[in-house]
């Protein structure tokens, strides 16, 4: 580990939960990202805030310099695989992006089936479906199992607070949302960054489980990929040697993705809807350990936190001093 939990511990009286950099250009805020679009670029700001079961559910410290660092390194990864929206790091917090069009469909690929939330193939398993996003699944599978081949299912992007939904191909181009010339060319890169991301993962003992990925049009037409890729946000990691034995026991597998907080969430009773918990500081720091191992363990170097106040950082890498 390669940050103390004293420091961790001290994070958590500056967690960035959000910006308001009005001179920066027009805003618009995600669940975790605060975007500022201006001169044809996007300026997304990675917040510490953290999000599942589609809420808002608080901040843990570092976790915005944790995704937006690897996220960095995944689009210089695969650049060569996938064309990316990416022009600048200006900032620990801070991606700069070509402004393009999202393509309203998020392309998550599959290689195992678990989950707990919703729109999770488990969550569907367990109650008797056997198509899910226009796939056939096989009776018998137990929960974290290995699928015979990784599948798309894509999933329709919800409004901050909302529940995303799982829908097939047939049902996404029926929408009238997508021509079926796009989602095929995102769908190919969705499966060849997964590809390589597996191949990544296994060379470092790690099994890449499942993620998703956004797309966008640049204004010339390019579809590129967008946000962020194989973070702990959007993906699920277990460890590749401990795997087999734990589920032979019917264990849930060692990860250090966000699922430690979904499992935290469920067992006292929450799954998206209602009051959100609060989220002790214990377990927020633990969190954020796990993000970090994370990083470590995927990049191969270690995580290093800017330990100065955010906001102020960020004034001064983006120039808005005085304005």
């Amino acid at each position: 580990m390669t940050v103390s939990p004293e420091i961790l511990e001290e994070g958590l009286t500056r967690t960035l939960d959000g910006t308001n950099f009005e001179s920066l250009g027009h805003k618009y805020e995600g669940k975790v990202r605060d975007c500022y679009i201006a001169d044809g670029k996007r300026y997304i700001v990675v917040t510490d805030r953290i999000s599942a079961f589609d809420r808002v559910l608080g901040t843990l410290p570092y976790k915005g310099q944790v995704l937006n660092g690897l996220a960095a390194w995944w689009f210089e990864e695969t650049k060569s695989i996938v064309p990316n929206h990416v022009v600048d790091v200006p900032d620990p917090n801070v991606m700069v992006g070509i402004e393009c069009e999202p393509l309203p469909v998020e392309m998550v690929v599959r290689a195992y089936i678990t989950g707990v939330t919703s729109t999770s193939i488990w969550t569907h398993y367990e109650k008797g479906t056997r198509v899910f996003c226009g796939h056939e699944l096989p009776d018998g599978l137990k929960k974290h199992q290995k699928l015979p081949d990784p599948i798309l299912t894509p999933s329709t992007k919800a409004a901050k607070g909302d529940h995303d939904v799982s829908v097939s191909r047939d049902e996404i181009l029926a929408m009238g949302r997508i021509s079926a010339e796009d989602f095929d060319e995102a769908a190919r890169y969705a499966m060849a960054l997964f590809t390589h991301g597996q191949k990544v993962c296994a060379d470092r003992g790690l099994i890449l489980v499942d993620t998703k990925y956004e797309f966008g049009k640049t204004p010339d037409g390019t579809i590129v990929v967008i946000d962020e890729i194989h973070t702990p946000d959007s993906s699920r990691f277990w460890y590749a040697n401990s795997y087999p034995t734990r589920f032979e026991a019917g264990e849930d597998p060692e990860s250090f993705d966000k699922e430690y907080v979904r499992r935290w969430l469920a067992s006292n009773g929450y799954k998206g809807d209602g009051p959100v918990p609060t989220i002790p500081d214990e377990v927020r720091v633990e969190a954020s350990r796990r993000y970090i191992q994370a990083c470590d363990e995927i990049r191969g170097t270690a995580f290093a936190p800017d330990t100065t106040d955010p906001l102020s950082r960020i004034t001064k890498n983006l120039g808005l001093e005085g304005r």
